[in-house]
């Protein structure tokens, strides 16, 4: 009895439970194996797709943000240097507006001036003219007082002695 005992108390001598336990330790792997292991491992290989397809889905992301991001960034520049553009063409507009406007303002204050100066030749030559005729009446008047008769004169006589008088000034 000491030697089944001893074998009893020691779990390190081998008996019939291990050899049980064993077998069915292998069956358990085996049905494992068999029902439980496909599974998982089809559902693990699913996931690892589908983290794949993600990863690759955002690096598609990134790169077409990317892409979005220096065609937003081209448009911009494009827009500002239109931006720029259209104020240039404002400004040469403005400029030449002002120039036109200018200009018309001189030629209306030349055309101004011209036709006061032609009015001033114009009321000049008329007070010349009228002056004339009363100096002419004035001059014959006063003739006639220094000789002591009346004299009549011609208005033409008079107007050639007035012409050939300023013709002598200016000469």
């Amino acid at each position: 009895m000491s030697s089944t005992v001893l074998a009893e108390s020691n779990f390190l001598v081998p008996n019939a439970t291990i050899l049980v336990e064993i077998v069915l330790f292998f069956v358990f792997l085996g049905v494992l194996s068999k029902w439980v292991l496909p599974p998982v491992t089809k559902a693990i290989a699913e996931r690892q797709e589908t983290v794949r397809m993600r990863l690759v889905e955002a690096e598609e992301a990134r790169k077409s943000l990317a892409s979005a991001e220096a065609d937003y960034q081209q448009a911009l520049a494009d827009a500002r240097h239109e931006a720029a553009r259209i104020r240039e063409e404002a400004r040469e507009r403005g400029a030449a507006v002002i120039a036109e406007a200018r200009q018309r303002a001189q030629e209306e204050a030349q055309g101004i001036l011209d036709e006061a100066r032609r009015q001033i030749a114009a009321d000049r030559e008329r007070a010349f003219g009228e002056l004339r005729t009363e100096i002419g009446a004035i001059a014959t008047d006063l003739a006639g007082r220094v000789v002591g008769e009346p004299l009549s004169g011609d208005a033409e006589q008079i107007d050639r002695y007035l012409a050939e008088n300023d013709r002598v000034r200016t000469d």
